[in-house]
């Protein structure tokens, strides 16, 4: 295998594989991921250039299922990209829902990418739960979001309890939704947490949702460009744009992105752990 980074944008950790021979297994990145018998990460993605000089990311959440895009992890991509010498100030990265453009942030260990804002304004939905409806908007910012804002502190927010109700929804479609709760302090400022599929877990930053929620709020009247987004590692992420009415024209999305370490793969990272222990 190839050379292999343990990067981490925002608390979104991933282990990006760097021109490597072949493409991991499904088995092989649930390995990998497994916090406690590996390296532990949220997900795995593999950068390869291409003859333009962009540079290709395929993207495998930890559950070892393919993914269209993830944008902590493509900011974390556009990092590497600079500090191995394959760009200088912004590069072209290819994801399985098109091409976002990766810049060097104004800050050291951070980096800014332009991502094509949603074709469809957010849709208004409220599937139901065990009885009760939960009202938010859905949208896809590559990949599918289900949105909702909240005037309570999102120290309640049930991320844990309807987290996975909602993520697998019928009202969803068989490939489910990822599940955001978003609360707008003010139109420059949102606090948000994420329950992510492919992880079935709340994760430490999400960077598609927050865009997402974003857009949600700009829709809504809720927010205006400039918006400072803190997640639940307690970074900020920066979404800038432009909108034209209640519609975003251009997205932006900076923040931290950081290279950890310079890992190689031994051959115990491959054996893929136990299932949990069961307690009678």
């Amino acid at each position: 295998m190839s050379a292999a980074y343990k990067v981490s944008g925002a608390g979104n950790d991933f282990l990006a594989l760097i021109e490597p021979e072949r493409d991991p297994t499904a088995a092989e990145v649930i390995a990998w991921c497994a916090r406690g018998f590996a390296f532990g990460a949220d997900g795995v993605f593999a950068l390869r250039r291409t003859a333009d000089g962009a540079v290709h990311m395929n993207h495998w959440n930890s559950d070892g299922g393919r993914v269209e895009q993830c944008l902590n992890g493509t900011r974390c991509a556009a990092r590497l990209a600079f500090d191995l010498g394959w760009a200088e100030g912004e590069v072209a990265i290819e994801t399985g829902a098109g091409r976002v453009v990766g810049r060097r942030g104004a800050h050291a260990g951070t980096a800014t990418i332009e991502v094509a804002p949603p074709q469809e304004g957010p849709r208004p939905m409220a599937p139901v739960l065990a009885g009760r409806a939960h009202a938010g908007s859905f949208v896809r910012i590559g990949v599918p979001h289900f949105v909702m804002v909240s005037a309570d502190s999102l120290a309640v927010a049930p991320v844990a309890e309807l987290g996975p109700g909602l993520r697998h929804h019928a009202d969803f479609g068989p490939g489910g939704t990822n599940v955001d709760w978003a609360r707008f302090t003010d139109p420059h400022r949102m606090e948000i947490r994420s329950f992510e599929r492919g992880v079935e877990g709340e994760t430490l930053a999400c960077g598609t949702g927050v865009l997402a929620a974003v857009a949600v709020g700009v829709a809504r009247g809720r927010a205006e460009l400039p918006v400072t987004a803190r997640v639940a590692s307690g970074f900020e992420l920066e979404v800038g744009g432009e909108t034209e009415g209640d519609r975003i024209t251009r997205f932006t999305l900076t923040g931290d992105a950081r290279i950890v370490a310079r890992l190689e793969l031994l051959p115990d990272a491959f054996t893929p752990p136990p299932p949990p222990a069961r307690w009678s």
